[in-house]
């Protein structure tokens, strides 16, 4: 059958097969029936109020003490677990605080004898430490540990706690008095001292507000001058720096335009090439060509011009001599027949000139004529009468025919008065 605990206690198991016996804190245990016996003893912490009533000090003064002091049997250890069973099994807590009560307090009755009062009311930390020590090292032997120990009273009946405390009460009222007038005292100089050393203050303060004044505004003059410089400087390496990054820009830029130009020019160049061999290939060489036919053409043409040149030369030559001869036959032919008109003129005078005059009429008629001829109208207007239109017409007549013997004159050089009545005049 199985059997268990909590964690506040402690099984036992005896009988067959458990030598010695099977002790287990807060678990689970498997029992034979009839021939295996199983116990349980509890592990809770017990609050024992020890008191010791007038026990005598050490000089002989009887006192009251009460302390509270926490115990339990220490599951975790053991031997300690297997001492508390053997002296406690089968009881119950309230035996088991009775045993740890009285214990404590023999203990602490011990202590008290050995100390006095004042020791004891006033340094209640050794007491409780004396105590705890001592008692500590008798009920681990029991199987059980105290967890904690402190003194909760201290009391007396004859008054004896209360007389030390007015002495004492006395003695602190005194030193307070003494005290109270030292310190006034004291506070009265120190606060003169002090209002001494504050109006001495506040002028080392205003001079030193004053240097730190100074301080501060030449300092903030010089961070000023140093942060205007700094600022400068680094408004104009920004403006650099600007500077510097568009000019890199426009050059890289220009790189690029001259990388696009480069290209360009490559194509261009191709092209060109390309073009080139094109035109050399469908004009260039039908060109030339064409060229070496033209020249040959114009040298052909050249010859043949030159031939013709020459040929007109040598006609122009030999139609020239032919003029020539011409015009010198008939000079000598015209000066004979001058030789023979002189001749003529020589003997017969007065006829020859008529004859050369009636030669020369048509001549004059057609000098005399010509005013006339330049009129391309003539109009006869006539106011009643035709005699004034005819008498008009007739003195322009008359006028031509005035004017008549001096063109005579001007072709013959002979004045028509002396060839009046020649003979021979043909009328």
């Amino acid at each position: 059958m199985f059997y268990t605990c909590g964690p506040n206690e402690a099984m036992v198991v005896s009988g067959f097969g458990r030598s010695p016996p099977l002790m287990i804190a807060g678990g689970r245990v498997f029992v034979l029936p009839c021939i295996q016996k199983i116990q349980r003893i509890a592990l809770n912490t017990l609050t024992l109020n020890v008191k010791s009533d007038k026990v005598y000090t050490r000089h002989g003064v009887p006192i009251s003490v009460t302390g509270i002091a926490q115990v339990k049997i220490q599951g975790q250890n053991k031997e300690m677990l297997a001492t508390a069973c053997q002296m406690f099994m089968g009881k119950s807590e309230a035996e088991i605080s009775t045993i740890a009560l009285e214990t404590l307090e023999g203990h602490q009755r011990a202590i008290i004898a050995h100390l006095t009062v004042e020791e004891i009311y006033q340094d209640r930390k050794k007491f409780s430490e004396q105590v705890f020590k001592v008692a500590s090292s008798d009920l681990v032997n029991m199987g059980i540990g105290v967890v904690s120990y402190t003194l909760k009273d201290v009391h007396d009946d004859q008054d004896y706690l209360h007389s030390l405390g007015k002495a004492r009460t006395a003695q602190v009222q005194k030193d307070a008095r003494i005290g109270e007038a030292q310190y006034k005292r004291d506070s009265v100089m120190r606060e003169a001292h002090a209002m001494q050393e504050k109006v001495s203050a506040q002028y080392k303060n205003e001079i030193e507000m004053a240097k730190s004044q100074r301080d501060y505004e030449l300092k903030k003059a010089a961070y000023d001058v140093e942060v205007n410089t700094k600022k400068a400087e680094s408004e104009m390496a920004y403006q650099l720096q600007v500077a510097k990054t568009k000019q890199r820009i426009e050059e890289e830029k220009m790189q690029i335009q001259v990388v696009e130009r480069t290209q360009q020019i490559t194509l261009q160049e191709q092209e060109i090439t390309r073009k080139e061999k094109e035109l050399e290939a469908k004009v260039k060489k039908p060109a030339e060509a064409e060229k070496y036919r033209l020249e040959r053409l114009a040298e052909a043409q050249r010859l043949q011009l030159i031939m013709e040149a020459e040929a007109e030369a040598e006609s122009i030559k030999m139609k020239g001599d032919a003029e020539a001869f011409a015009v010198e036959a008939k000079g000598r032919a015209e000066a004979e027949q001058m030789t023979k008109k002189a001749e003529a003129f020589r003997q017969y005078k007065d006829g020859a000139m008529v004859d050369m005059l009636l030669e020369k009429l048509p001549l004059m008629a057609e000098e005399i004529s010509k005013p006339l001829l330049s009129a391309k109208k003539i109009t006869m207007v006539s106011s009643g009468g035709s005699e004034v239109g005819v008498a008009k017409l007739t003195g322009e007549v008359l006028d031509i025919m005035t004017r008549l013997p001096a063109a005579v004159e001007k072709l013959t050089g002979v004045h028509i008065s002396q060839v009046v009545g020649a003979p021979g005049l043909v009328h």
